[in-house]
This record gives C-alpha cells, structure tokens and sequence, in this order.
C-alpha cells in the first residue's frame, strides 16, 4: 500500500523540493538576521564615532538604544529555541 501512495504522489515531488528549498532559504536568512556579530560591530562603530566627534551625544544615546534592543530581541529568540 505504501508503494502505491509514493507513486500516486510521485507528481507532487517537485513541490515537496521547492518547500524544502524554502525551508532550507528561511533558516539561512534566521541565521543571519539573528546573528549578534554585526550589531556588537555596530556598536564598536558607534562608540568610535562618538569617541571622534562625528557624533554628538544625543545621536549616540539614540542609536545606542537601538542596537542595545535589537540585541536584546536576538538574544531573547536564541533563548526561546529558535
């Protein structure tokens, strides 16, 4: 019976392989969307900016914030498995 439903399913095998490319494309795009390494780049970026004048106080505090939660958010998926 199982040979049976295979070959009956036998036209569906290219989307099975579209769907496990995307699966495959998304996890790949998890990764790096949720890698660390380029905000604490960022940040290091940040303080040499303010640290050179380029930017002022109330700039740096800004964008500090932002990176700081975007930290907190990759840290806290990491955390729940993902």
């Amino acid at each position: 019976m199982g040979l049976l439903i295979e070959i009956a399913a036998l036209p569906l095998a290219p989307l099975r392989g579209v769907g496990w490319v995307l699966d495959k494309v998304v996890k790949a795009a998890e990764q790096e969307y949720y890698d660390p390494g380029p905000v604490q780049e960022q940040l290091v970026e940040l303080e040499r900016a303010r640290q050179a004048g380029r930017i002022d106080e109330e700039e740096f505090a800004r964008r500090e914030e932002a990176l700081l939660q975007r930290l907190e958010e990759i840290r806290a998926y990491r955390a729940g498995g993902g």
